[in-house]
């Protein structure tokens, strides 16, 4: 009873040790991405720049945005207000930072999502295709097919895509997240029309995702084929099939779901070209957006929540790989 209340606290002090290390980061990543921000040319705000506004009014919103204060008052009153869950202003959209994170974290997450949803299937069938067939013309083949795929950049792949099954061969809609008239429809076809629109942007991102993870899980399939246990399941008279997919896949799950939390991490923070490019209404576009009219305080809270998909996606990938290995579980 003394051990397992003592692995408990072990457990929570593991836990929070990590949340403090992960607060830590983000803190220090925003830290700098502020200053930073600061040391750009121009105002923020393209606003203040604009020369059919009057000089009255623009001290007016200066006063108003506290811009007219000194940086490191600046950066305290910002802090603080992120601390209570206040991210401010936006001086592009004239609304709250929240709100707008609020409208376009569910697109991201959604996108992502389905990204992360086509690397696993497409890039395990592929990897444990390849292993079966190691060192054959089709394993040559698939992997120079997933190293030419995992070079491309995603906007230009999403911007082929585009070209060759919305304009060449209209397929799927160019852009946007829904039909003009999707509010008209019913539900089951307003879910259609979302998966219409979905199917090039994740393609773009989930595509060369699931070369580098076929890759990944080609080397770990065959690692665990050499394993003894696996030689002694092939001695017992089994299939192939089955010392494949039952034995050594299920044997190298803790690294292959480790390689998943890490990918979610990089989906959810690398999707502002592909939602820039097909104008998906999400975070990276609202980033992207917010740099180019120098908003700050939206670009802040875009970078921090990107941040902490980074973060979460790593905490994730370390809880999966502990739950899947049993020598993790025990140390």
């Amino acid at each position: 009873m003394a051990a397992s209340r003592d692995d408990r606290l072990n457990v929570i002090r593991a836990l929070l040790a990590r949340f403090t290390s992960a607060l830590l980061a983000s803190w220090i990543v925003l830290t700098a991405v502020f200053f930073l921000l600061r040391l750009l040319p121009g105002e923020p705000g393209t606003i203040f720049e604009d020369p059919r506004v009057p000089q009255e009014q623009r001290q007016r919103l200066r006063t108003i945005y506290g811009l007219d204060r000194p940086l490191p008052e600046q950066y305290v009153r910002w802090l603080g207000g992120v601390a209570r869950g206040e991210w401010g202003y936006s001086l592009s959209q004239h609304r709250p930072v929240g709100q707008i994170l609020r409208e376009t974290a569910p697109n991201t997450l959604l996108l992502s999502g389905a990204a992360l949803l086509l690397e696993l299937g497409l890039g395990l069938a592929l990897g444990v295709a390849a292993a079966a067939r190691a060192d054959s013309v089709a394993d040559r083949g698939m992997r120079i097919l997933s190293i030419t795929l995992w070079s491309l950049p995603t906007f230009w792949l999403g911007l082929m895509l585009m070209a060759a099954f919305a304009v060449a061969l209209p397929l799927f809609p160019p852009g946007a997240m829904r039909s003009v008239d999707a509010d008209e429809l019913g539900l089951g076809r307003r879910v259609l029309d979302l998966l219409w629109h979905l199917a090039l942007p994740a393609a773009a991102i989930g595509v060369p995702a699931a070369a580098a993870t076929a890759r990944f899980v080609r080397s770990t399939v065959l690692e665990r084929l050499g394993e003894p246990f696996v030689q002694s399941a092939r001695a017992r008279g089994l299939s192939a099939g089955r010392v494949l997919w039952t034995h050594a896949l299920r044997a190298g799950l803790a690294p292959i779901a480790q390689l998943a939390g890490l990918s979610l991490a990089a989906l959810l923070s690398g999707t502002i070209a592909v939602e820039v490019v097909f104008g998906w209404p999400g975070i990276g576009r609202a980033t992207y957006d917010a740099l180019v009219a120098r908003d700050y305080p939206l670009l802040l809270a875009g970078t921090a929540l990107s941040a902490a998909f980074v973060l979460a996606g790593s905490f994730l990938a370390e809880v999966l790989q502990t739950w899947l290995d049993p020598r993790l579980r025990d140390a």
